[in-house]
């Protein structure tokens, strides 16, 4: 194996590559190990490089070249010259070139600079050769953070005639999951990305555009929460910039779930995003209503409803409107919040006929319930069936949710005769679905068999069995 000198190791053999001659104008595909082409291009300096492709390191008879063992497929009598010609284009097992390994470092060193320009003389076609992963050496330099390199990969690509269409060229490549160097800078994890952005935006004022499709740098920029990256992309790129991201989401979903400074300045710049759905059919508001815990998601729903309130009324590709995916996680403040806004939502039904109260009964969220059936404006739901012909009620009983079946019955606006489309009542599935030796369950079919010819009293439900859940301090409990 050879050391980070170049040299091998005692009791190893040399490690070998083989070569074949190149093609014309096209570059060769020399497989060397990764360790031995690093040591070329970053051990030793500049001279040491320049006297190894330049020949004037004598080539010793061990078929090596300067301290890299190779194995020639080349006449013998021009091996050293081919051998030296070779090594400019030969790659790693990753497809790295020269160029892409001296792009790669995080050194400031001038000597790097030197290599780099020194490589690039010997093979130009290097600086947009891709690797395995379609990287150029652009990309390698960008992710680096290295602007200096960078800036000088640019002036390569421009030459001496100025050429700006090579330069958007280089700047516009796409690798194999379509990345330009943009994106590279703009998720890179090193102190000088910022400036990194800034100079290839400069450059090329579109460059945030690409690609048409995916991830766009903004996206990666909203989501690593780096707002100076994500101002800057804006403010340079003339107003032309994408906003996707992956699965069909734009930079909305990922600011609304990373913080209210972030969401504010997407909408500052561009409203329509909030009606925009990913390829679930979510929109940025669905996202929203569907985490808790985090003080500001208040503020940032009230500002999606306030760049447009007709986002609650969107539902998504199973017919849940936000209000059901609220339900869903049990989070009644955010259903408040949004019955606040319009009241008319509490009614909206999803693909199977259902409201937000059959949703948090079927997810046995017994605060979101309890919360409904205290809600006297909110009466009008709560007889509601769904496609199968199920009230909130019905659901309960099926679930076996006691502390569910309580909060409803204790409601008098609450109807015990109404059938699904089965012809059964409440009582009538109580009697089918419920254990019989149950807890309660004497006392439930009792209640539903009593009250379903007589108008209950609030007072009267309240009976030991109302009382009994007050007095329990778990959140379900089974009939």
């Amino acid at each position: 194996m050879a050391s980070s000198t170049g040299e091998t190791a005692p009791g190893s053999s040399s490690p070998a590559v083989a070569i074949a001659a190149p093609p014309p104008a096209t570059p060769m595909e020399v497989k060397m190990g990764a360790g031995l082409l690093a040591a070329a291009a970053c051990s030793g300096t500049f001279n040491k490089l320049e006297s190894l492709l330049d020949g004037q390191a004598a080539a010793p008879s061990n078929g090596t070249v300067g301290n890299l063992a190779v194995q020639s497929a080349s006449p013998p009598g021009d091996e050293e010259a081919f051998l030296r010609e070779s090594l400019v284009y030969a790659v790693t097992a990753g497809g790295d070139t020269l160029l892409h390994v001296v792009a790669a470092t995080t050194s400031y060193h001038e000597d790097f600079l030197k290599k780099a320009g020194f490589i690039y003389g010997k093979a130009p076609d290097l600086l947009f050769m891709q690797n395995s992963r379609g990287d150029t050496p652009l990309h390698c330099a960008a992710r680096m953070a290295n602007i200096q390199m960078v800036s000088l990969l640019i002036d390569l690509a421009r030459g001496e005639d100025g050429s700006t269409n090579r330069v958007k060229a280089l700047l516009r490549t796409e690798n194999k999951i379509n990345e330009t160097a943009l994106h590279a800078a703009a998720k890179s994890c090193f102190i000088g990305q910022y400036k990194v952005v800034k100079l290839l935006m400069e450059e090329d004022s579109q460059l945030a555009s690409f690609p048409k499709d995916g991830t766009s740098p903004l996206y990666l920029a909203i989501l690593l929460q780096r707002k100076s990256i994500t101002k800057t992309l804006y403010e340079l790129s003339d107003g032309v910039l994408s906003y996707s991201g992956p699965n069909g989401q734009n930079a909305l979903h990922a600011a609304v779930l990373r913080g209210k400074d972030l969401t504010e300045m997407l909408l500052e710049w561009n409203k329509a995003l909030t009606i925009q759905q990913d390829e679930n059919g979510s929109t940025p508001l669905h996202l929203v209503a569907s985490v808790l815990g985090q003080s500001d998601r208040r503020t940032i729903r009230a500002l999606l409803l306030e760049a447009n309130p007709d986002a609650l009324y969107q539902p998504d590709n199973n017919g849940l409107f936000p209000i059901h995916v609220a339900a869903s996680v049990d989070a009644t403040l955010v259903i408040r919040d949004f019955l606040k806004k319009s009241s008319r939502c509490a009614g909206l039904r999803n693909a199977r006929g259902r409201t937000f109260l059959h949703i948090a009964v079927d997810k046995m969220h017994i605060h979101t319930v309890g919360s409904a059936c205290r809600n006297r404006s909110l009466s009008w739901i709560l007889n509601m069936q769904d496609n199968d012909g199920n009230t909130a009620l019905h659901l309960a009983i099926q679930r076996g949710g006691l502390t569910m079946f309580c909060a409803l019955f204790g409601n008098r606006q609450v109807s015990l005769n109404l059938t699904n489309e089965k012809g059964e009542t409440a009582l009538d599935i109580a009697r089918c679905n419920l254990p019989k030796h149950g807890l309660y369950y004497n006392q439930v079919i009792y209640m539903l068999g009593y009250f379903s010819f007589k108008q209950r009293n609030c007072d009267l439900c309240c009976s030991s069995l109302f009382i009994f859940i007050l007095q329990n301090s778990e959140a379900k409990i089974h009939l």
